[in-house]
């Protein structure tokens, strides 16, 4: 069992995502690390600042933002991952139309038009029975307000300067963990099947009636895969 474990959280996302499964694993692991991922530009930049800061070997976990990240961290680093989660996230490089969008939302906030999570996006984060639960969405408005304008934009960019990653998973050879809600809108569930089938031995699990951020919308049944992944 790792002694250490690094998590992973996505756009808009502070360390307030894993409160739950913080609370879940403590007693697993002797640390847990939350980066904060909204110091660079580039993915690369975030790679280097989360092995910078992490423990010598470690478990590693990312959710969407955050899963980019894990698999460019196990790319330059792959001795250092003991093990790997990759939550609601793509191996892909975005697509020509997501890129103009991201772009778009850049030159918005760019603007002073940044919004950050708006109830109108909400139905593209969650499933549609969480939407009227404080306990999820709360947590989202405010993780938005405090990643802010400059963060968000930060993050958009480490996010368009990714590559493609299909080509690095036949080379992990750590236990793996793929999670995925089933109702997941912006990183459907034929993108996790995708990583699954890449990666020799991983083990994916769907979660049912779940959107985008398992962590908040199902936190004990992601704190029990979890505790399964670090206990195998």
């Amino acid at each position: 069992m790792p002694e250490n474990l690094v998590l992973l959280p996505g756009l808009l996302n502070d360390a307030d995502l894993w409160s739950r499964q913080i609370a879940g694993l403590s007693d697993l692991v002797d640390r847990i690390d939350v980066p904060d991922l909204t110091r660079h530009e580039t993915l690369a930049g975030l790679a280097e600042a989360v092995l910078a800061e992490a423990p010598e070997r470690f478990a590693l976990a990312g959710l969407s933002m955050g899963g980019y990240v894990a698999l460019e961290v196990f790319r330059r680093a792959p001795e250092r991952v003991e093990r790997l989660a990759l939550l609601d996230t793509s191996a892909r490089p975005d697509s020509d139309e997501q890129r103009r969008r991201r772009t778009g939302l850049i030159q918005l906030a760019d603007m002073g038009r940044f919004k950050g999570v708006t109830p109108r996006l909400l139905p593209m984060l969650v499933h549609p029975d969480r939407l009227d639960d404080p306990a999820v969405t709360g947590p989202i408005f405010e993780m938005a307000a405090r990643v802010g304008r400059d963060g968000f934009i930060r993050q958009q960019k480490a996010i368009l300067s990714r590559g493609d990653s299909r080509d690095l998973l036949p080379a992990i050879d750590r236990p793996t963990l793929v999670v995925c809600g089933r109702q997941d809108q912006l990183t459907p569930l034929h993108l996790s099947e995708e990583i699954a089938a890449g990666i020799r031995g991983a083990r994916l699990e769907v979660v049912e009636g779940c959107g985008h951020l398992p962590a908040l919308e199902h936190p004990d049944a992601t704190t029990g895969l979890m505790r399964q992944w670090l206990e195998t």
